[in-house]
């Protein structure tokens, strides 16, 4: 399914502008603890990508927002579709070794193939079937993909999911986004309409 997939930089800009419209998005509703504005505080990331997004490197800053009040001054981290949380591999990266990890089911094969280390795609894999599926983002995605095989993920969402396979995984990154940040509640809502 995605074994001929190249994510070269378009497909990184492509989520760098999706970045940026939910980041304007965030900064259009002010801070949620006084409402205050918003104003850009980026900061830099050091992402990995493997041998499947090595092109994500490229775009490391990661956005950010902090409140312009005096004595509020919180910062306000979007939802993003580059940064799946605080791990060091990009989003894309998890989701496409994850695939290659469960299609070749050996780890030193799905490690050659992805650049990343067997013991991160094993977490990656009991994370998809664990932790994964105890979050509301999975119960939004169940509800919208019926019969998706928990095994299987993130292979059984992407199967199901019409368009290219590009598409498919920059709609599933989008889908996720309320994972990456815990300062930005409910980060579905600035994500709709977005793919």
């Amino acid at each position: 399914m995605f074994g001929e997939i190249a994510l070269g930089s378009e497909f990184f800009e492509r989520l760098v502008e999706i970045d940026a419209e939910i980041t304007d998005r965030v900064a259009a509703r002010g801070c949620r603890f006084c409402g205050g504005p918003l104003y850009r505080g980026d900061y830099d990331r050091k992402p990995r990508g493997g041998a499947v997004a090595a092109a994500a490197e490229a775009f490391s800053r990661r956005f950010s927002l902090c409140c312009g009040r005096e004595g509020c001054r919180r910062r306000a981290t979007p939802p993003s579709v580059r940064f799946l949380g605080r791990r060091v591999y990009v989003g894309a990266a998890v989701v496409l070794a994850s695939v290659v990890a469960l299609a070749t089911m050996i780890a030193a094969a799905a490690q050659r193939a992805t650049g990343v280390p067997a013991p991160t795609l094993r977490r990656w894999r009991r994370w998809w079937r664990g932790p994964f599926i105890k979050t509301a983002v999975f119960f939004d995605v169940a509800s919208r993909i019926p019969g998706i095989e928990v095994r299987r993920m993130p292979v059984s969402i992407l199967e199901a999911m019409t368009g290219g396979a590009g598409d498919r995984l920059r709609r599933l990154l989008v889908w996720l986004t309320p994972l990456t940040t815990t300062s930005t509640p409910d980060g579905s809502r600035f994500t709709r309409g977005l793919t």
